[in-house]
């Protein structure tokens, strides 16, 4: 099993649970699927694409949890990063933690790996 990250505004995650699931950011359907950050990846992520955003969680999904939905696939530097083809079933997220900002304004994100 890997263990992927998917930052969000807490305002999507509380939607997400009304709605059952999550269908992803307006980014991730504009791409066609579900952003995901690796452990090593994750806190680059909050840096380059949420720094001085407020209000954001985590959440912690087992990619063996969604079957052949998840690919990877690369982006930033070559680096493969996990990609989730369809919706976010909220009984596959494992744990939501909240991300404070740190000194710099990037969301303060500590994971295992």
């Amino acid at each position: 099993m890997s263990r992927i990250y998917k930052i969000l505004p807490r305002a999507d995650w509380i939607a997400a649970q009304q709605a059952g699931q999550f269908d992803g950011s307006p980014l991730d359907q504009q791409d066609g699927f579900i952003h995901f950050s690796t452990a090593a990846q994750v806190r680059e992520t909050a840096r380059r694409h949420f720094s001085g955003q407020v209000g954001l969680v985590v959440l912690e999904v087992e990619t063996d949890d969604l079957g052949d939905g998840v690919r990877w696939e690369p982006s930033r530097g070559g680096a493969l990063f996990p990609h989730l083809y369809g919706p976010l079933p909220l009984r596959q997220v494992r744990g939501v933690t909240e991300a404070p900002l740190d000194a710099d304004g990037a969301p303060a994100i500590t994971v295992g790996s």
